[in-house]
């Protein structure tokens, strides 16, 4: 299971043990984790990009993108990223952490970097596809790691800390482009990822520890790895219909996170704002999702992460609902501060979740599965606001669309604490 008391567990953290600081917590850890923060403010940064680029792009390139185009090619970074999710979960679990997360960092950063020279809209959207897939293969991966690395105690909440690195990152993206688009030009967003592949990833090299393939450390234990190990695993009793539950949720949750984060620039563009104005309100979501990563860190610690989740999606409907009444300009700063609460809180909790509900064989392919499957959301959602927008629907259509998926993340994961709870009170623990 995840007790670092195991015959397995010696071996894997041998080596930072002796540098336990206060707590429990290994030093030497400390290094790998902040590691994996660095390279998931990266594939934040990545994520929303798109969105800062999409108007120039529709408008300075001649590549005769309209809104709907232009969301077909938002969605392929991340029909990439649900690639790399449901295949890296599965790979870190079957040929070690350190060599997923470090191919997938580069993977990511060469082809973000090559965005930058695309002379089309057909090869950039492959090249974000191909991104994509090194995107979505880092965050399950990361997060599989840092859990062996923290003591059980802090695994919620360090992996709810670590996702503050992709708002933090598209916070990054947002910051940059108000002055370096009208200065260089769309391009110079892209090229940004040269510091993570100059900088970070051999960081990564150096701090990263590789942990054993569970098929090596159950082998030493006695247990059958091949039959525990893999999606057949998450997709039968007593894991299926609660697997199904954090995919379906981590689904609609990405369906508004990044339904926003694509669309949001624009849509205040149409609204009526300057580029300029329209990037602050980016901000301000970003902003909001890195208080959010910290509030249900220390709420999901003190009140469980899916009580917590049911509430930051709740919380998330109702600001994007307020959008729509045309409210003030202050407040519809403060509604997307905190619909970046709740959206993107929303999915650090049901990680977090998932970590702590999975044994240790599992978590990488569980993580794997569930934000591969929840791609589909974030594939639909720059595709569904294009094409509200093409429709003639107005921009409120779209808060409209984001504030629904919301409140059904809220739903599912209220169905994913009533299934735990009953297979508790019959004696089936998964933890």
């Amino acid at each position: 299971m995840n007790h670092t008391t195991s015959a397995a567990a010696p071996q894997r953290m041998a080596a930072p043990a002796p540098g336990a600081g206060l707590s429990g917590f290994p030093r030497r850890s400390v290094l790998a984790v902040l590691v994996c923060w660095l390279l998931v403010v990266f594939d934040g940064y990545d994520l929303i990009v798109y969105g800062t680029v999409q108007g120039s792009l529709i408008s300075d390139t001649g590549w005769g993108l309209t809104k709907a185009t232009a969301g077909t090619i938002g969605s392929m970074a991340f029909v990439g990223m649900m690639i790399g999710a449901v295949f890296a979960g599965r790979m870190s679990d079957t040929w070690g952490r350190r060599r997923t997360i470090i191919g997938c960092a580069v993977l990511f950063s060469l082809f973000t970097i090559l965005c930058a020279f695309a002379p089309n809209a057909p090869i950039f959207g492959g090249l974000r596809l191909l991104a994509g897939i090194g995107l979505g293969g880092l965050v399950p991966s990361a997060n599989a790691l840092v859990a062996e690395l923290v003591p059980e105690k802090w695994r919620s909440t360090i992996a709810t800390l670590m996702m503050s690195g992709v708002p933090i990152g598209g916070s990054i993206a947002a910051l940059v482009g108000i002055p370096l688009i009208p200065a260089f030009g769309w391009p110079v967003m892209f090229l940004v990822a040269v510091v993570a592949l100059l900088v970070v990833i051999p960081l990564g090299i150096r701090y990263l520890p590789e942990t054993l393939a569970p098929a090596k450390t159950d082998a030493a234990v006695g247990s059958t790895a091949k039959e525990a190990v893999g999606f057949g695993s998450l997709l039968r009793a007593p894991y299926l219909s609660t697997s199904l539950l954090f995919a379906i949720g981590t689904l609609v949750t990405l369906f508004a996170w990044y339904g926003l984060g694509t669309w949001l620039p624009n849509l205040m563009q149409l609204a009526g704002y300057n580029l300029g104005s329209a990037l602050t309100f980016a901000l301000a979501l970003n902003l909001g999702a890195v208080a959010g990563s910290v509030l249900t860190a220390w709420a999901g610690t003190r009140f469980g992460p899916i009580p917590t989740a049911i509430a930051a999606a709740a919380v998330a409907a109702v600001a994007l609902v307020v959008l729509v009444t045309g409210p003030p300009v202050a407040v519809v700063y403060f509604m997307l501060v905190l619909a970046g609460v709740g959206t993107h809180g929303t999915q650090c909790l049901i990680i977090a979740a998932v970590a702590s509900h999975y044994p240790a064989h599992l978590r990488g392919t569980a993580l794997g599965w569930a934000l591969g499957v929840g791609r589909i959301g974030a594939v639909a959602a720059p595709q569904a606001g294009g094409l509200l927008l093409a429709a003639g629907l107005g921009v409120n259509s779209n808060f409209l669309a984001f504030a629904g998926a919301a409140a059904a993340a809220a739903v599912l994961i209220a169905a994913v604490g009533i299934k735990i709870k009953k297979s508790t009170a019959v004696g089936v623990s998964n933890v």
